[in-house]
């Protein structure tokens, strides 16, 4: 078709040319990526991550140094007997310094106190240190270093904490909080084996000062640094005074305060868990070592503990977090304890190797595993367990549960070992207490138990604190809203909450409307008379309420508004059963007002005599004829309540017409009332013009099926408007008929793109109003399972034009200018292939925002509407805080095979990382492409493609030269969208003039003004 004759020759000799560039390219990453890769983290977010793990390493180092000659100091001095007045002590200790630290956050800025706590902390151990060279006050000194430090640990971890809930949101800490936290790990490795090395040179009671200190101070400083450079993460509060801040305190209630209390008690379970094994296990330490061994003994245990943990925390925990969630990862340390506990100590028990020495190796390897867990699944995982509570209160929960619950965990578990102890003094020798072995298992199981609780809780407080809870009939107690309702309508208010009352009962109970409104009639403005009026004729008219009814016409006419008389005169003579219609004749005077009359007239064709109905007939006539609006309109909604004669629907097809909006308005209204067949097209045309849209939509749902196949021709003909097509199917979704419904589905299956989207909606509208959400059935999810797997593999093929773009279009460009510069000197320029290029690559990235939002909307179709909801709003949202926590959401909602995908899809990520990602689950097969044979491949998806990349598609291909068969180019000169009709023919242009100008005496009839101009130009050029 191409006018070059070497063009074929051309493109093979590119090929061969783009096969040597790509694979110098390759698809290989740079050194950085592959780290960040094998440690499952992304380039956005390695500086944050790598800082707050030099910080936390650092400040890690210094306090295990101090840590661990506390601990030998300590049991050298007092033993083990005294471990748990050091666990009461420490927590009361724990639980004023967390109060503490809590208020100050209240006085200081967040990010003054995270950096400046480590150095405060620090302090009084430098004066407990000089204690220690007063023999008269060495005693007391080991046991107030033993305190602060363990107090000093639990602020640490508190404030290393709460400033990555700041710094990552929530889906970035199940990356990066594996990798700070390891900097405690790091920290355990080299700390424990550097130990044994401090000790012989610097000596026991000098690992304090000054080896110690110089860490420390280096951490604080690292997090100042930090702090100063993310200052935007960290919210800027108004600094308070003391006495303000002490007395400020959040309130929480409901699910939250459930949800907030649960994790209190559950961290510390896990608290008193971690003391009852450490208790255990320094005993048969102090049992079995004596001396400095114990010292040397404690800093290998942590050096190889800490290795297999920074193993477990790089390569397994971040991976483990996002495929199996915070939940089973936190749930394998008390499950892990619970089990092992007692199994290890009876299986060892059978060993004859480990005859006497059953409960030393058993405790050492439980607090191998209690460490490993804790430290990797556990330390990882708590900071996701905050991320559901609302900003204002998190950092007050998280103080709470993870500073003073521990430090009270602490304090009950030193009580129940010194009750344990006291109770078995006699019975049951300490090196082999049994009880503590029972109680531990106990607490594993209820830790277990708390885990559940907030896991029931976590997802809806997640979509609480995203702000998008929906109400339904189904969340309200109808007696209650009544009694609220009333309320609302006797107490002064606006009208227009009033009316919104009023409006909302009708929707929620409307048959028992009525009840409400009927005594309040008199008490009301006529204005919401009227509305009261109309939900309970819409109800349907009854004798009930005919006393409260008659009571506004006790005055006169002149007191009660025209419409309010004419609404009380159609329901007290359509609620009678025997009305006496004589006196509906006295309103057909011409004096009377238009709506009354009107009315009068309708009730008498409705239920009166002959002569009754031929003078309302008369009447209706002379008001459909008249020049003057009001009583057209008002003859024309009387109408809708009569039995019309031949001579009154004669008048139809001029009032249809009729210049003004309002007759016309009431017409459609009348039509579907009186079921008039012949003029439901009509209704139809009513779709096209905004002005009457609203009122034909509410007349095709009045008619239920009697005009489904007109409206679903009008839906499913592609060269009907865009946005008739889209209120059409808006409509079908909106009648109230299960055939409606079924339309709907069959219709969704065959749909695709836009038309997909706009049936989804429907259903998902006509799901919510009537509360099947969820209650699909069997047959229906696996359909939309099925339609979900066709977007995802529908994305692999633009993931893959999008990369194929990306990575050949510039050197497609060159290569195409260069080759062609012989004989194109004034068309074909790099700079124009590359801009149409960028256009595409862009047309693709927002067809893949048109799938993940008809994903979410089939998610919808499968679970709860308030979750789905509140996770598709902060998807799409630009705020990765927002981003995150709707990704959660859906990880701990939706249970698709390929959740993981979808997750990866909803994501920002590169196109690349997500087309990697479908390949290796085996979704598709990704093989490179030519330029050339990507686009004709995109042009064969022209049904899945949006418009407007399908015309970019045929930008592209006449500006880089590509060769598209015949046939497709026909097919897309006569497409329903003006702007690929224009791209097809621009590319005919450059193509096959020949062909266009055969083609010219035809397009010349298209009747868009785009078309019609270029035609013009090219027939002035051509013909």
């Amino acid at each position: 078709m191409f006018v070059y004759p070497s063009w074929v020759a051309l493109t093979k000799k590119y090929s061969m040319e783009l096969k040597h560039h790509w694979s110098a390219k390759g698809l290989g990453k740079s050194l950085n990526e592959q780290i960040l890769a094998i440690v499952n983290l992304r380039p956005e977010e390695s500086q944050r991550t790598w800082l707050m793990l030099a910080f936390y390493t650092t400040t890690s180092i210094g306090l295990r140094w101090t840590e661990d000659s506390t601990v030998a100091l300590f049991l050298g001095k007092y033993g083990a007997n005294w471990l748990p007045l050091i666990y009461l002590a420490s927590a009361v200790m724990g639980t004023l310094l967390v109060f503490f630290y809590s208020r100050l956050q209240r006085v200081f800025r967040l990010r003054y106190v995270i950096a400046g706590i480590a150095p405060c902390m620090f302090l009084p151990l430098l004066v407990l240190r000089l204690g220690l060279e007063i023999p008269t006050l060495a005693v007391a000194t080991v046991f107030l270093l033993r305190l602060w430090v363990d107090a000093f640990y639990v602020l640490n971890d508190l404030n290393t904490s709460i400033a990555a809930n700041h710094i990552f949101n929530i889906r970035e800490i199940k990356r990066a909080y594996p990798i700070i936290s390891s900097g405690l790990l790091v920290a355990d490795i080299f700390s424990g084996f550097s130990l044994p090395l401090l000790l012989i040179f610097v000596g026991l009671k000098n690992i304090i000062i000054p080896v110690s200190a110089i860490f420390i101070v280096a951490g604080a400083l690292m997090l100042l640094y930090l702090s100063h450079e993310h200052r935007s993460s960290f919210p800027e509060q108004q600094v308070k005074s003391a006495v303000e801040a002490l007395s400020a305190r959040p309130q929480l209630s409901g699910k939250l305060r459930r949800y907030s209390i649960a994790l209190f008690a559950f961290f510390g379970l896990l608290q008193i868990i971690n003391i009852l094994i450490d208790f255990q296990y320094l005993t048969q330490i102090e049992t079995t070592l004596s001396g400095q061994e114990i010292a040397s003994f404690l800093g290998v245990f942590s050096g190889v503990t800490g290795i297999c943990e920074l193993l477990t925390q790089l390569f397994v925990s971040s991976r483990v977090l996002e495929r199996f969630g915070v939940f089973f990862t936190t749930g394998t340390l008390p499950a892990s304890i619970a089990i092992l506990l007692p199994l290890s100590i009876i299986s060892l028990g059978l060993l004859p190797i480990m005859q006497g020495q059953t409960f030393f190796w058993s405790l050492v390897i439980l607090k191998f595993l209690d460490e490993l867990l804790r430290y990797t699944f556990v330390i990882s995982g708590s900071p996701l367990l905050f991320q559901p509570i609302p900003e204002k209160f998190r950092s007050n929960v998280q103080i709470l549960s993870g500073g003073i619950a521990e430090a009270w965990g602490t304090g009950i578990a030193g009580a129940l070992i010194l009750i344990t102890l006291w109770l078995g003094a006699s019975r049951i020798p300490l090196a082999q207490n049994w009880v503590l072995v029972v109680e531990t298992t106990i607490v594993a199981l209820l830790c277990l138990g708390l885990l559940w609780i907030l896991r029931s809780l976590y997802v809806d407080l997640l979509v609480l604190s995203a702000g998008r809870g929906k109400l339904t009939g189904a969340d309200v107690d109808v007696r209650t809203f009544k009694q609220a309702v009333v309320k609302a309508l006797k107490e002064p208010g606006t009208e227009s909450d009033k009316r919104s009352c009023i409006d909302l009962i009708a929707q929620i109970d409307p048959q028992g409307a009525a009840e409400v409104l009927a005594p309040l009639l008199t008490k009301l403005p006529s204005t919401l008379q009227i509305s009261c009026l109309e939900a309970m004729l819409n109800a349907g008219a009854t004798k009930t309420y005919l006393p409260q009814v008659n009571s506004l016409l006790k005055g006169t006419q002149t007191e009660i508004d025209p419409e309010v008389f004419a609404l009380l005169l159609r329901y007290i003579w359509l609620a009678e059963d025997n009305p006496n219609l004589s006196k509906l004749e006295q309103f057909l005077d011409e004096e009377e007002h238009p709506i009354i009359r009107a009315t009068a007239a309708a009730l008498l064709l409705r239920q009166g005599t002959t002569q009754q109905k031929v003078a309302g007939t008369r009447t209706l006539k002379a008001m459909l004829t008249s020049s003057s609006e009001r009583e057209r309109v008002d003859a024309v909604r009387a109408l809708s309540s009569g039995v019309y004669l031949l001579s009154v629907r004669l008048l139809i097809p001029n009032l249809l017409e009729d210049k003004s909006l309002r007759v016309r308005r009431a017409m459609l209204e009348m039509i579907a009332a009186t079921r008039l067949e012949d003029y439901y097209p009509a209704l139809c045309r009513g779709l096209y013009h905004k002005s009457t849209r609203a009122y034909a939509m509410r007349a095709i749902i009045k008619l239920d099926n009697e005009a489904l196949p007109l409206v679903l021709d009008l839906a499913t003909n592609p060269h009907k408007p865009e946005i008739v097509r889209m209120y059409a199917w808006r409509t079908i979704g909106e009648i109230p008929t299960w055939e409606a419904m079924d339309t709907l589905w069959k219709n969704l299956e065959t749909s695709k793109g836009k038309n997909r989207s706009r049936i989804l909606r429907s259903l998902l509208k006509r799901c919510e109003k009537e509360e099947i959400f969820s209650k699909v059935g069997k047959s229906y999810q696996t359909q939309v399972e099925k339609l979900i797997d066709e977007e995802i593999i529908f994305l692999c093929e633009i993931y893959a034009a999008y990369r194929d773009l990306e990575t050949q279009g510039e050197t497609y460009a060159n290569y195409l200018e260069y080759k062609t510069r012989e004989f194109v000197t004034d068309y074909l320029s790099s700079r124009k292939v590359v801009a149409i290029c960028q256009l595409l690559q862009r047309a693709l990235l927002d067809l893949e925002v048109d799938i993940k939002e008809r994903l979410l909307l089939m998610l919808k179709l499968l679970y709860s509407q308030d979750k789905i909801q509140a996770a598709a709003v902060n998807v799409l949202s630009e705020s990765p805080k927002n981003l995150g926590r709707g990704l959660e959401i859906l990880e701990h909602t939706i249970t698709l095979a390929n959740k993981s995908l979808l997750l990866v899809i909803l994501d920002k990520r590169e196109p690349q990382h997500k087309l990697q990602a479908l390949i290796e689950a085996k979704i598709c097969k990704y093989e490179q492409m030519v330029v050339s044979d990507r686009i004709r491949h995109l042009l064969t998806l022209e049904t899945l493609l949006s418009d407007w990349c399908l015309a970019c598609c045929f930008h592209f291909a006449s500006a880089a030269r590509i060769r598209i068969a015949t046939d497709q180019i026909i097919k897309n000169l006569r497409h329903p969208t003006s702007f690929v009709r224009e791209a097809a023919i621009a590319y005919l242009n450059v193509a096959s003039r020949r062909v266009l100008i055969e083609l010219l005496p035809q397009l010349q009839k298209d009747p868009h003004p785009l078309i019609a101009a270029q035609i013009k130009e090219l027939s002035q050029k051509y013909l």
